[in-house]
């Protein structure tokens, strides 16, 4: 693709968002900006369907919404909350461990930098970029599996891994897009430009498209 369309790309992706639901973290960072809640709301969601996330998000955090509060619940009232969501037992001992964390050394507060944010357990890039970004309204450019997978079917980067496809996208992408980049991209990815068989006959940017690795569409 041609570089200079992505701000084309960009403003027709919006468009499509409109008639679409946001995904669950970028629901929770718009109802409000509580980087906590961000931070563990994306935790609860990986390999986790939205709308399981969003249940389980909204219980846990009926019984408590800061470290310590979290910290005062036992092992099996955060497991009954969150549950089932993938991997809850894990996810559990991981949230109990990050609120110990936050409390010891950022004084019950998220961090607002992604490499602070790496220093906890459970928190890789894909996450730290998330809650920078919605969070904060930070210099979070957050990758997954459907902007790594997107951005290079447009031809825009040529990468093998998310991590390699953000340093990429920081490289040329014009940084006042990084802040919707993954929510639009995520929502994208979901409904039209899927994995296999993307709907590239109703696509709103298939003309810009290199459609790089597709062997069949719809």
């Amino acid at each position: 693709m041609d570089d200079r369309h992505m701000a084309e790309i960009i403003r027709l992706l919006e468009r499509e968002l409109e008639q679409r639901e946001l995904p669950i973290v970028s629901q929770l960072a718009e109802e409000r900006r509580d980087p906590f809640k961000i931070l563990i709301s994306t935790l609860l969601s990986l390999r986790t369907k939205d709308e399981v996330t969003a249940v389980a998000t909204e219980r846990l955090f009926a019984l408590a919404s800061t470290p310590q509060e979290m910290l005062r619940l036992s092992e099996e009232e955060v497991i009954k909350a969150i549950y089932p969501v993938g991997f809850y037992r894990t996810k559990t001992e991981t949230i109990r461990h990050v609120c110990r964390e936050l409390i010891d050394r950022f004084h019950a507060q998220v961090p607002d930098t992604i490499d602070a944010l790496l220093t906890l357990k459970g928190v890789g890039r894909k996450t730290a970029n998330l809650v920078v970004a919605l969070g904060f309204q930070g210099d979070g450019l957050c990758v997954d599996i459907h902007v790594h997978r997107i951005s290079n079917r447009l031809g825009y980067v040529r990468t093998k891994a998310p991590e390699e496809t953000e340093f990429a996208l920081r490289g040329k992408l014009p940084r006042k897009y990084w802040l919707r980049y993954n929510t639009l991209l995520v929502a994208f990815g979901r409904n039209t430009c899927r994995p296999l068989s993307p709907f590239c006959s109703s696509c709103p940017v298939a003309v810009y498209c290199d459609r790089v690795g597709v062997m069949k569409s719809r």
